[in-house]
């Protein structure tokens, strides 16, 4: 007799926003962004920006959370997610990988 089987497809809105960075990931912000982004704290983020030979204000951040458009969010989040899962005894797809 076959087994019944529940399947469920969800989609998760900004899973990027739900996955911390364990690598390090450094970015530069140009022009107006890091000029606002230096708004955002001044009293830190003022003595680090600096102009290129251009003229335009240059930015090194680094990221605590994944951004939008990382293809490793996408794998952290997946890990995330099938953690969450097995914890909740669903059992993985053997199709898909962890």
């Amino acid at each position: 007799m076959p087994k019944k089987i529940c399947v469920v497809v969800m989609d998760t809105s900004e899973p990027f926003l739900h996955v911390d960075m364990k690598d390090t990931v450094n970015m530069v912000l140009e022009g107006e962004i890091a000029e606002h982004s230096t708004n955002l704290e001044p009293t830190i983020c003022r003595k680090y920006i600096w102009s290129n030979m251009r003229g335009k204000p240059m930015l090194y951040i680094q990221l605590k959370k994944a951004l939008y458009g990382i293809l490793h969010t996408v794998l952290l989040f997946w890990k995330l997610l099938s953690v969450m899962l097995i914890c909740w005894d669903l059992i993985i797809n053997p199709y898909d990988f962890l």
